[in-house]
């Protein structure tokens, strides 16, 4: 069993759902970045998004998860997190990562609005580009892909039998 485990994955993967059930079934602490980094700056993620901008946001993200004391930790990482490869390689050193893969359709079903959600992404990209650019990187950071299109609990068992 792996000391720690972090979620990656597109916003609508459900990394939170996983992670709660994974925390209470391991009795591990759960640790969302997103949250960490609202409240490092007082702001909601689309607040920070609209005030710093692009770039800014992306390293203030790459602090957040440089910060995490891996200890018994379900980490529920942005979605943006694979833009760091120096945050990606600590959480890969750290953790057992996995990318909770999901068809983009799907995607499309669970998230009714990502202007609100602090969706980090260039001006000029659709939510089609970061996805395809997105699912390249979740793959190169992760131990293991788990096909996460189902209900939470087949997605916890197959993270369980992984650890």
């Amino acid at each position: 069993m792996s000391s720690s485990i972090s979620l990656i994955g597109m916003a609508g993967a459900g990394k939170s759902s996983i992670a709660y059930e994974l925390a209470n079934k391991l009795d591990f602490k759960i640790i969302d970045s997103d949250k960490m980094i609202e409240q490092s700056q007082d702001l909601s993620l689309q607040g920070i998004f609209d005030l710093v901008g692009y770039a800014k946001f992306k390293k203030i993200e790459e602090e957040i998860l440089l910060s995490v004391d891996f200890n018994k930790i379900i980490l529920s990482t942005g979605g943006s997190a694979v833009y760091s490869e120096k945050a990606m390689e600590y959480l890969m050193q750290n953790s057992k990562v996995f990318f909770l893969a999901v068809p983009f359709k799907i995607i499309l079903e669970r998230v009714e609005n990502f202007s609100e959600r602090g969706f980090v992404k260039l001006p000029d990209q659709t939510i089609s580009d970061v996805f395809e650019e997105r699912e390249y990187l979740y793959k190169k950071y992760c131990h293991h892909v788990i096909d996460n299109s189902f209900d939470v609990s087949t997605g916890v068992s197959k993270i369980l039998e992984l650890c």
